[in-house]
């Protein structure tokens, strides 16, 4: 049996069928035979054990990759390092180049599972993790020494915190969950983290929605009042679509969206912050002694935000 996938699925340039395991060998030789006679030369994808693509021949995430990355480094700008992460067939060109390393999730759907079998189990760059999901991702930065393998989700005191690489989007996530913890009184009410935070956000301004300007130190003020104020609430505080580009030698523009769950009242702030550090030698990998001891100033904070019901 063979349905197309619903509207939102098809592409200019991609037509999407849901085909029956058993039948889809059987329908993929088919369609590459008389499609190849009448001279349409196709790229034929079956992922998930139901989903069928049927594109371009050179259209596939492998080629796009190769593309960007020939394009990165054409323009000097070619990453340090590359992951390329899947869980379906769809997913398998991206392993296929030589320049990247690659993680299988642990949670992988048994086509993709097959193809690593068949082609790069032999290949040390390419991991299968034992871990699910975002876990099997930050296993494979862990395991191919990337980055910080821990989640700051995980960290039950960031004062503690020694991780081999840190960067601005990582300073900013720890403290946007100390202040998800400082609410919740998961942390205890001391005067030594508002000095902390005083001392490392020695300098700025902090631009309410309102447009209100309010200096840095003000905010953290506020913020010791609020000590355990959503204790016994469902309250969370999550960062998505961050960013950070270095904008000078020891200075960072980081974007990104705050949102905040309480009961049912969800609230994002689209958020800007200029970062600077105290120590100008301090370059975009953090290396050196500063790896652990990165001291941030917010020299100016943006933010707009929206509110929603769930």
């Amino acid at each position: 049996m063979r349905l197309f996938q619903a509207e939102k699925n098809q592409r200019p340039h991609k037509v999407s069928f849901k085909v029956d395991k058993v039948m889809a060998l059987e329908i993929m030789n088919a369609l590459s035979e008389r499609l190849e006679k009448r001279g349409v030369d196709i790229n034929i994808i079956y992922s998930r054990g139901v989903d069928l693509d049927i594109l371009p021949k050179r259209a596939d995430k492998g080629q796009a990759l190769a593309y960007l990355l020939k394009k990165f480094n054409n323009e000097e700008k070619l990453p340090h390092d590359t992951l390329v992460c899947g869980d379906s067939g769809n997913d398998a060109e991206l392993f296929s180049l030589p320049q990247v390393y690659g993680v299988m999730v642990s949670n992988a759907q048994e086509d993709l599972l097959q193809w690593y079998a068949e082609n790069v189990s032999d290949n040390p760059d390419m991991l299968h993790a034992t871990e699910r999901c975002a876990a099997g991702i930050i296993q494979a930065i862990g395991h191919f020494h990337l980055g910080p393998n821990v989640s700051p989700r995980d960290l039950k005191d960031f004062r503690k915190c020694k991780v081999e690489m840190s960067s601005p989007a990582h300073e900013v996530t720890k403290f946007y969950l100390f202040y998800e913890r400082w609410r919740r009184a998961e942390v205890e009410k001391s005067e030594e983290y508002m000095q902390n935070l005083k001392s490392v956000l020695s300098s700025g301004i902090f631009v309410h929605p309102s447009g209100v300007d309010l200096p840095i130190h003000q905010c953290i003020d506020s913020l010791a009042r609020l000590h355990g104020d959503k204790q016994g609430k469902q309250f969370w505080t999550w960062l998505d679509r961050l960013s950070s580009v270095q904008i000078g030698s020891n200075a960072w523009l980081v974007k990104f969206n705050k949102w905040e769950l309480c009961e049912n009242e969800r609230r994002c702030c689209l958020t800007t912050v200029l970062m600077s550090s105290k120590n100008p030698a301090v370059n975009s990998k953090f290396t050196g002694h500063e790896k652990a001891s990165l001291y941030i100033q917010v020299a100016r904070t943006k933010s707009k935000c929206m509110m929603t019901k769930v």
